[in-house]
């Protein structure tokens, strides 16, 4: 641990430059500390701090191993799926009583993913008196107003209630009789405002916990985002409390500042989510923390390449079977472009893509090129059903492929036979006339006059028109024949129980050929991340933190793979024709060509593991420590 001295550390973090990084020994973790890792999405799937905790678990065991614990509500049958009770021992069973005497029911077992890392899961929910006067305290103290009767407000208090006890239990028990001579520490890093509300509570009971508060994204900027353009140009006009009070997330906005102002060191993921934090939450970060990967989950070593190809055939399949009844082009000339995330069109670049995939559709019909494209958009939304004729499609090919299957086990040694003593062979005169006779009919059934579907879902009818089903009306990408950009929206997520898939989502990116991701606001962005772990090339942005990440870490990326689009201060028009000669430039590639890109992306794929982009966070922790050492109230 550093041994940095209070003279040698201004105690005022908003007096020190975000980039202080104290010294780190990234395989020991600093002797006599116990950390814990608070979060909403502990054994609890949601989103992106979810992976982030997740995938961090390995990386966090083997430099902390027993002092490491996350804890998480406990949310019953839900936590059970991915939790593994187990009797608390030594002093960690001390803390779970100290707990219970104190009203809080602690859960303590291992979490069901790499690495094991211990877990405490907290019993949160607090009867309707509890909550009023946990209310007016958070009023009386902070000056934050609370409503109500808000599910996920009184879910979130109770958590933080409950995680202020465990963290006092755990600072009693583990500090003992070693309090007075420093020679023990607690750390607690809190993730996102859900669960950072223990921290003001902390701090005003003078509890001896260091604290680390991790915002991934402002609440407020998120909802701006979404809701109005040009976010980063108006930033700076932004008046928080206004702009709160507006989207009726006046108690929300309130908890994350509270959280990051009182916190001993305040962290976000990327310089893009910097720059909010600084004008919505009146702090601005003092380190920080990207997101990454365990590689190791994702590296299949000389097997990549070839993985690419079995599940590109798979793709091929449900082109198949999507397109092929209307018309046909050739498979070995088309390439895959997808994109994938929630569903925030504008957020997320959708709508982006669609304008840039109209310009290509020009550009190659145009151009001496005969490579198709396919893009297909992944993401999740309320539907209906899938697409009746989709199922029907996909069930008479079954059927075809089984008729195929038994007329080429039926002739195969009468071929062979005829084949060896020289005979001429016509293989028509080998085929069972009942099997031919079924042949044609199957291929007759399978053909139609409809164009093939742009989108795999029926959508529900009540409300506005779906906003990706407009914008794809509006450019008239609507797969013709003689369309060379095909499109493909599936509003859900792809899984292996899929009827029109078989395949995880994994499986799908790896027999892709590029990754689209130009988003317009991005705290950081996982898909591309993902996209390069699975060797598959991509796109980000520079209003995305991981783009941002890219461009400043790696300045020679445009040349393995990973292109950063420019889209700050660039009208759309503008970031649509630099997407789309991208595009066009891909499309020129020999299947040798990308082969290489493939490679290259693949090898590039460990700058993101966890063993580099976690050196941050062990900052961030040796930070807290000097800080609460120095200034323990």
């Amino acid at each position: 641990m550093t041994t940095l001295s209070a003279a040698d550390l201004a105690l005022n973090p908003l007096d020190e430059p975000r980039s202080f990084a104290p010294p780190v020994d990234p395989d020991r973790a600093p002797s006599g500390v116990v950390l814990l890792e608070l979060g909403w999405e502990v054994c609890n799937p949601i989103g992106g701090i979810y992976q982030v905790l997740r995938s961090k678990s390995p990386s966090m065991v083997r430099r902390w191993q027993n002092r490491y614990m996350l804890v998480g509500p406990f949310m019953g049958t839900k936590s059970s799926l991915e939790f593994e009770p187990r009797r608390p021992t030594g002093w960690i069973a001390r803390v779970v009583d100290e707990a219970r005497s104190q009203g809080l029911v602690v859960h303590h077992g291992r979490w069901l993913v790499p690495g094991r890392p211990r877990v405490l899961l907290l019993e949160h929910q607090q009867t309707t008196p509890q909550l009023n006067e946990l209310k007016h305290s958070l009023w009386e103290n902070f000056g934050i107003e609370s409503p109500g009767e808000d599910d996920l407000i009184d879910g979130v208090l109770g958590f933080a209630d409950a995680s202020h006890k465990l963290l006092a239990a755990v600072a009693k028990v583990w500090t003992g009789a070693a309090q007075s001579s420093g020679s023990r520490q607690v750390l607690a890093h809190f993730h996102e405002w859900m669960s950072g509300m223990a921290i003001p509570m902390l701090r005003k009971d003078k509890v001896p916990v260091a604290t680390v508060f991790q915002t991934h994204a402002t609440l407020l900027g998120r909802y701006i985002a979404s809701s109005e353009g040009d976010f980063y140009s108006r930033l700076p006009k932004i008046d928080p409390d206004v702009e709160a009070k507006k989207y009726a997330i006046t108690a929300q906005h309130g908890y994350e500042r509270a959280s990051a102002q009182h916190s001993h060191v305040f962290t976000t993921i990327s310089p893009i989510t910097a720059e909010e934090c600084g004008v919505l939450l009146g702090r601005e970060p003092d380190l920080i923390l990207p997101n990454g990967l365990n590689i190791d989950w994702y590296s299949v070593g000389h097997e990549f390449q070839t993985l690419h190809g079995q599940f590109k055939q798979r793709i091929d399949e449900f082109v198949t079977g999507h397109f092929f009844p209307s018309y046909s082009f050739n498979l070995d000339k088309t390439v895959y472009f997808f994109t994938s995330g929630r569903y925030e069109p504008k957020n997320k670049g959708f709508d982006l893509c669609l304008d840039a995939c109209a310009r290509l559709n020009d550009s190659l019909r145009k151009s001496r090129l005969d490579t198709t494209v396919v893009l297909f958009i992944v993401t999740r939304r309320p539907t209906i059903s899938l697409l009746p004729e989709a199922l029907q499609t996909r069930s008479m090919l079954r059927e075809l492929r089984d008729v195929c299957d038994r007329i080429t086990n039926d002739i195969s040694d009468a071929l062979f036979r005829k084949a060896a003593a020289g005979e001429r062979v016509s293989l028509d005169a080998l085929v069972d006339e009942y099997w031919s006779l079924r042949l044609r009919r199957l291929q007759a059934a399978l053909k139609t006059d409809r164009l093939p579907p742009y989108i795999t879902h029926k959508l529900p009818e009540d409300g506005p028109e779906d906003e990706l089903v407009a914008k794809i009306k509006q450019l008239g990408l609507l797969n013709h024949a003689e369309d060379r950009v095909k499109v493909v929206y599936h509003p859900d997520f792809i899984s292996p129980t899929s009827p029109l898939w078989g395949l995880e989502y994994e499986q799908f990116v790896r027999g892709c050929h590029l990754g689209l991701f130009p988003s317009a606001y991005e705290p950081w962005g996982y898909t591309p991340m993902e996209s390069v772990a699975l060797g598959v090339p991509a796109v980000t942005s520079d209003l995305a933190g991981f783009g941002r990440h890219v461009a400043e870490m790696y300045p020679d990326h445009n040349r393995w793979g990973l292109w950063m689009l420019h889209r700050r201060g660039r009208s759309n028009a503008e970031v649509a024709d630099a997407l789309a000669r991208r595009m066009l430039e891909f499309c020129a590639l020999d299947r040798r060509g990308r082969i290489a890109l493939r490679n290259e992306v693949e090898r590039r794929s460990w700058n993101f593991d966890w063993a580099r982009m976690g050196l941050p966070y062990h900052r961030a922790h040796d930070l807290a420590l000097v800080r609460a050492k120095a200034a323990p109230a």
